[in-house]
């Protein structure tokens, strides 16, 4: 297969790399990990030079790329000494965004899911096949995240409410 060209990734990154941004920072939550998952991306992008049978299939090879170089990166985390040097908390505290820093608090596998669905717009069974699960493990995954998610926000409630 021919290599991608220059005008070719400047075309993904214009369509996709909002969405590409977004579902990193959900997942990694450090701009910095975001950069280097976003460039494996675009390195797998370039080295593949896969061909696509619709936009669709584009986007979602994009995004299950994008969320297996964030699930990479987690695990590197999980087994090296890792020292975050911007806490998010700061970072996302912009009145425009409430309540996003609860999705934060969710395990990786429950905010991709979460982003796939709701964020994204993918059906369940869309979810599933970028994902390589099945419906059932999607809907679990979907039902475990809003609990989380709600107790999340209601411990958050509480501790407001406990403010003078």
């Amino acid at each position: 297969m021919a290599k991608k060209s220059e005008p070719e990734i400047r075309r993904i990154l214009a369509v996709y790399g909002n969405m590409l941004y977004r579902t990193a920072y959900l997942l990694l939550g450090n701009p910095h990990d975001v950069q280097d998952a976003l460039q494996e991306t675009l390195l797998r992008y370039l080295e593949k030079a896969p061909a696509f049978a619709s936009g669709e299939h584009e986007k979602a090879w994009l995004l299950r790329v994008t969320t297996n170089c964030c699930m990479d990166c987690l695990r590197f985390r999980k087994r090296n000494a890792y020292m975050e040097l911007e806490p998010l908390r700061e970072c996302l505290s912009a009145p425009e965004k409430p309540h996003i820093q609860e999705l934060y608090a969710l395990p990786a596998k429950w905010k991709t899911v979460l982003i796939l669905h709701y964020f994204e717009g993918y059906s369940v069974k869309e979810t599933g096949e970028i994902l390589g699960l099945s419906e059932s493990a999607v809907k679990k995954r979907l039902q475990r995240a809003r609990d989380a998610l709600k107790l999340e926000l209601e411990s958050c409630r509480e501790i407001v409410s406990k403010e003078p």
